[in-house]
């Protein structure tokens, strides 16, 4: 995980925080996070080219890293349940499966 968060995440995350930061200083963070939410239309600002970068970055990257993140997550987590022993897994089955065990009466 952090291996992946290094070098797939992070690269990027830099990125977007930079066209944030290149955004908000030129058309204001409150429409830099209103384009990166996709509220407002980038054609309004006053820079289009940093807008357009933005909006298309809040549109597609946004949702691509939490996708690639919650897909890794849930990859590893199959992963690990793998390489569990079968009859330690029919075992812990076959226990819960079982009716529970009531104590002798007095």
């Amino acid at each position: 995980m952090h291996r992946w968060l290094l070098l797939r995440a992070l690269p990027g995350l830099l990125a977007l925080c930079a066209l944030f930061i290149v955004d908000g200083t030129v058309d204001g963070w409150v429409g830099a996070y209103n384009l990166l939410v996709g509220i407002d239309t980038p054609g309004g600002a006053k820079t289009k080219w940093c807008a357009w970068l933005l909006s298309v970055a809040g549109w597609a990257a946004v949702p691509a890293f939490i996708g690639g993140l919650v897909g890794y997550l849930i990859t590893q987590q199959i992963d690990s349940h793998r390489q569990q022993d079968v009859e330690v897994i029919l075992s812990e089955l076959r226990r819960a499966s079982l009716p529970a065990q009531q104590p002798p009466g007095p």
